[in-house]
């Protein structure tokens, strides 16, 4: 990205911040879509000027773009899931491009709204960029070799999350003995791995046995890096040590680490195997 200017839509959670640190130490000038209620107000410090709207408007956030020439516009953050179900209140624009679609998943409105800001001239970026050094990579990123067993549940959890990926319902599966505990459903991939250990306790007192769960994670078979990408951070690793998970399998090359330095010492303080996977030939 050549642009001094970045417009950057701002979510909740760290990735709009490390997005917004990272523009603001490369030098260039950073105008911020805020929602209300959702992004974190700390946005504001990295940013030229952050405006604040209500989820649900296109037309305020598109003419603050273009007002301020900006041609190069990322998507970063989270959105509650729940937020589709209720509580907005669609300007004229949004409204349009609701009617429109026949498909309202995820995937087909940020389409949608990449689309309107294209017919305006701004071109929606890689949720990627100038964050590349934080992407995963392929092989093993901290701990122990995988075992032959380990390998064998990992290709089945690859295969047990892609199809839930295909379908668009979740990215995450939790797994021990290639026996799915947990799919990712809207809660998201922490509170995934919350219920698996959950249930993992159940089968403890009722005297099962077996290794420790493993968490993988993977892109959507379709992913469109401008876009919700798959992320990845420290609080993971805790949540998963919590739950009684030892090893967590992430795709490389399209999963963001939330701050690789914190990320890495924190799979070293609970002792989590991370592995980068780029396909299912990567377990065999």
């Amino acid at each position: 990205m050549t642009d001094e200017n970045i417009g950057l839509i701002a979510g909740g959670g760290a990735f709009p911040l490390l997005f917004a640190a990272e523009a603001k130490k490369t030098g260039h000038t950073l105008f911020v879509v805020g929602l209300e209620g959702i992004t974190p107000k700390t946005i504001e410090t990295y940013a030229a000027e952050t405006a604040w709207f209500k989820l649900g408007r296109v037309s305020g956030p598109i003419n603050f773009f273009k007002s301020r020439g900006v041609k190069k516009v990322l998507m970063a953050g989270s959105v509650p899931h729940l937020s589709i179900f209720g509580g907005i209140l669609p300007d004229l624009r949004a409204a349009k491009l609701l009617f429109r679609l026949k498909d309202k998943k995820a995937n087909a409105l940020l389409g949608a709204v990449a689309e309107e800001l294209a017919s305006d001239g701004i071109q929606l970026v890689n949720s990627a960029t100038l964050l590349e050094h934080l992407l995963v990579k392929p092989g093993l990123m901290t701990g122990g070799k995988l075992s032959d067993d380990s390998l064998k549940c990992a290709a089945f959890g690859w295969k047990a999350a892609k199809t839930l990926a295909s379908l668009d319902i979740g990215l995450t599966v939790v797994l021990r003995d290639r026996v799915v505990l947990a799919a990712e459903a809207q809660e998201g991939t922490d509170a995934c791995i919350k219920r698996a250990g959950g249930i993992l306790n159940r089968l403890r007192e009722q005297g099962g046995k077996g290794r420790a769960m493993m968490v993988v994670k993977v892109a959507r078979p379709d992913q469109d890096m401008r876009f919700d990408l798959p992320v990845a951070g420290a609080e993971t690793l805790r949540g998963m040590k919590e739950a009684g998970a030892d090893t967590l399998v992430l795709e490389a090359g399209k999963t963001l680490i939330l701050g690789m330095e914190e990320f890495l010492s924190a799979a070293k303080e609970t002792g989590i195997t991370v592995f980068g996977a780029e396909n299912e030939q990567s377990f065999h």
